[in-house]
């Protein structure tokens, strides 16, 4: 058969078309009237996979199948010019797709866009760094000549690897100004921060280490006033307890490596945004449907994809999500408030301390997903996390000397485990940034990161205390 000559599309190739539109309307209308009804949890659990996906595609699987594979095969010429072209729905090469990262893309979309009246989409990456890479470099493009000024604005309390990649990456191999907002509380800060060179406002709540937290609707609103995105780092708190999005924000990154995946089995990312969001950059595409579009095309040059194996354990984790995360919350703030009593230690950071100065900020937006649906609860529930970080009295010598003592706790820089890892951020995830840079984030060299796992919280409290008995003694 020749082409049709008034389209300019070879008729086989219109009918792949034809059915890739039917495809997506249809998983369109399963989301609208089914899956948004869902509660969270239902949705961690199954996501898009459904038992006519099983029986028809996968001979009954009830989980969803790990393709180790690099490529997808076409029945003819006409589908794979369709499909390279991303005329209808296609992974073509690991590099830019899999079915078992769409998988986990899909919920995790829709997990980070519960409660969010409009569309969400989800890219998947290879690590929470290449996912901060994916989010905020779409917005760094030359718009005029190449050495035209840029900035970005960030919060100062952050993990010490986004510190690195904004600091050395973006300000001093590209010339990207980064501007620091030291007091994230301060919304005249922020707004202090923002010029016409704005490329694009960028938050970590809660932070990590620090449990640094601000009031995400007004900087979004803020954001949202200068045509700027507001994208947020929210890999400590989850959608089990925050959904940016729902609060304005335009993108959330995942470092799923974390809490996501909760086991530890592997490293995982990702970007997840809503559609038609926010930018002054002049892209229809990039604000129609920006995880798509940086999967299609940037990521399909960069290549920070996720392996196939790494999406589907990482969406195994995700499936217990909420109640993970209410058990390392209710845990955490028992070993908070045994802490705060005890004689060695000098502070303690943990958001659900009434005395913490954010706590009422953040108990207006840290709230364990559907807890007034829970038997347990039957109304609302503010949950905190499981990250936490406190300050051994006498300094840095005296918190070596604990961080040693530890038996139970793992020594590590690795957070959100089932089993409670702690660190200290000085010398370990925040040291290549320098004492400026840490004095700048406020992480001082007797600081220890303590992430608490699912073990029973008295026996984590055995642990610290007996590892606390040992400092002051020679």
């Amino acid at each position: 058969m020749g082409k049709d000559e008034s389209m300019g599309i070879p008729p086989r190739m219109q009918d792949y078309i034809d059915a890739g539109e039917r495809y997506l309307a249809e998983r369109g209308r399963y989301i609208r009237e089914e899956v948004k009804k869902w509660k969270f949890d239902t949705i961690a659990v199954h996501g898009l996979y459904t038992v006519r996906d099983a029986i028809e595609d996968y001979q009954g699987s009830i989980i969803e199948p790990i393709f180790m594979s690099t490529a997808q095969a076409y029945r003819d010429s006409d589908e794979m010019a369709a499909a390279l072209a991303y005329k209808i729905p296609t992974w073509a090469y690991s590099r830019i797709a899999n079915p078992s990262t769409y998988y986990y893309e899909w919920t995790l979309a829709l997990l980070e866009g519960y409660g969010f009246e409009g569309e969400t989409s989800c890219c998947s990456t290879s690590s929470g760094m290449s996912a901060i890479m994916t989010a905020v470099q779409p917005f760094l493009r030359v718009r005029g000549h190449v050495h035209e000024p840029r900035n970005i604005v960030a919060t100062a309390q952050c993990y010490g690897g986004t510190f690195q990649q904004f600091t050395v990456r973006l300000m001093q191999e590209r010339g990207i100004e980064v501007r620091w907002v030291l007091d994230a509380t301060n919304l005249d800060e922020w707004a202090s921060r923002i010029d016409a060179n704005t490329r694009l406002v960028y938050g970590e709540l809660p932070s990590n280490p620090q449990l640094g937290f601000f009031d995400l609707r007004a900087v979004a609103d803020l954001a949202h006033s200068h045509e700027l995105p507001l994208i947020v780092d929210s890999t400590v708190a989850t959608p089990a307890l925050l959904r940016p999005i729902c609060h304005g924000a335009d993108i959330v990154v995942q470092s799923a490596t974390k809490t996501l995946t909760s086991s530890g089995f592997g490293v995982c990312g990702a970007v997840i945004a809503r559609k038609n969001l926010v930018t002054n950059i002049d892209d229809d595409q990039l604000k129609a449907d920006f995880s798509l579009c940086v999967k299609y095309l940037q990521n399909r040059d960069f290549g920070p994809n996720l392996h196939p194996m790494q999406a589907v354990m990482t969406l195994n984790d995700m499936r217990t999500l909420r109640s993970k995360i209410d058990l390392m919350s209710r845990s955490t703030m028992k070993v908070a408030r045994f802490l705060e009593r005890h004689p060695k230690i000098e502070s303690v950071q943990y958001l659900g301390l009434p005395d913490h100065p954010l706590h009422d900020l953040a108990s207006r937006y840290l709230w364990l997903v559907d807890a007034e649906y829970d038997e347990q609860y039957g109304k609302p529930v503010n949950r905190y996390g499981h990250l936490m970080s406190f300050c051994v009295r006498g300094g840095a010598e005296n918190a070596r000397t604990f961080f040693d003592g530890l038996q139970r706790i793992w020594r590590a820089t690795d957070l959100g485990r089932i089993k409670s890892v702690a660190t200290i951020p000085a010398i370990s995830t925040h040291q290549q940034q320098g004492e400026a840079g840490r004095s700048l984030a406020n992480i001082p060299p007797h600081m220890v990161r303590l992430c608490v796992g699912g073990e029973h919280p008295d026996d984590i409290i055995a642990d610290l205390d007996q590892a606390l008995s040992k400092v002051g003694k020679k």
